[in-house]
């Protein structure tokens, strides 16, 4: 009888340890930091700092400022020192996310984005424009992710229109806490054709699911575009791509620590400098408004690779960080996506 206890606790201790061990740290992130960049540095450095990063898993490189580079230029000065510096310090087998800083290059001239390679840079897929999109291994799934299962990594970037920005982010994930929300979702009548429909669905569906979970959302289903709403822990509309979108609206919109969006904008990461603002909306306008996670698109992406709402939402809602819930929800990979936070960032994680 004794000895049957004793098993027993022994084979739950092992269980949460096993569990436990699925779950990413400080020593499972490696952060990307551009020597050249003096925002890259001191952004690099405060995340370091604030989530005690390991000094081995901190990366320099060597690159132009420019936002937008040559194929050339990615593998030369990002991907091979990045792989190497990780073979060096034999970091492969325990380094799972990677997060790049303001000041590294954030896409080709060919339409990848930086981050989206970096995922995939174990397996050197040719870079060229009649090369496709990869379908994610991770998409769909409700598990921890694994660097060492899955074969990638999950890239995120700090970054914003401002070096303030990009720390706020760090600030924003580490004073997250568990709310109820409110989580906004705003659809349109005006997109309500066969191409886009599915998408209005899978909004109104994610808000359904939410308010099931015991969270407040919103629906937002008229033809109007929302704005002047704060607190909000969750957002997600089609940005200007609705025809009623208005910028100074889209810029009201304030949020809690912890809070994440998505908007359907195929062009949404084009740029994170303001001063070549397009007119559109932009994630920069989102994290500059106290977003703490956001995805966008630095070149038209189809309509297939915007986060799925409903992964997006629920995975968050559960056990999962920023990055795991990003990526669930995320149907490629090899691609044109930017993922902006703390990848650790898991206000609603079991403690």
């Amino acid at each position: 009888m004794r000895n049957s206890l004793r098993n027993l606790v022994l084979s739950a201790v092992l269980a949460l340890l096993t569990t436990a061990a699925w779950c990413a740290t400080a020593a499972n992130v490696a952060v990307i930091i551009n020597d050249k960049s003096p925002a890259s540095r001191t952004i690099g450095a405060y995340y370091a700092l604030k989530r005690k990063i390991p000094a081995k898993n901190i990366i320099h490189i060597k690159c132009t400022l420019d936002e937008m580079i040559g194929n050339n230029v990615y593998e030369n000065d990002i991907a091979k020192p990045v792989k190497s510096y990780l073979a060096k310090m034999c970091l492969s087998k325990t380094v799972g996310y990677l997060v790049l800083t303001k000041g590294v290059p954030l896409r080709l001239a060919s339409g990848w984005s930086v981050d989206s390679l970096l995922m995939v840079m174990d397996h050197n897929p040719p870079l060229d424009n009649g090369k496709l999109h990869g379908n994610n291994p991770y998409y769909g799934k409700a598990e921890h992710f694994s660097h060492k299962k899955y074969g990638i990594y999950l890239s995120t970037r700090l970054d914003g229109y401002t070096v303030q920005d990009a720390k706020a982010l760090v600030d924003h994930s580490l004073s997250a806490r568990r709310q109820k929300g409110v989580f906004l979702i705003d659809t349109t009548p005006k997109r309500n054709t066969a191409i886009y429909s599915s998408m209005n669905t899978d909004m109104s569906r994610a808000h359904d699911m939410i308010v099931k979970k015991g969270f407040s959302s919103t629906l937002d289903a008229g033809e109007g575009f929302v704005g002047n709403r704060d607190h909000l822990m969750g957002y997600f509309s089609w940005g200007s791509n609705d025809p009623a979108f208005d910028k100074k609206k889209y810029r009201s919109l304030r949020f809690l620590p912890g809070a994440i969006a998505e908007t359907a904008v195929s062009t949404s990461a084009r740029t994170l400098n303001k001063a070549n603002d397009p007119g559109q909306s932009l994630i920069g306008d989102l994290i500059a408004s106290g977003v703490t996670g956001v995805k966008g698109y630095v070149a038209e992406p189809t309509l297939g690779a915007i986060c799925d709402p409903v992964v997006l939402f629920d995975r968050y809602l559960s056990d999962y960080n920023l990055a795991e819930s990003f990526y669930m929800a995320s149907r490629f990979i090899f691609w044109r996506d930017v993922v902006i936070g703390d990848p650790l960032c898991a206000p609603y994680a079991s403690k």
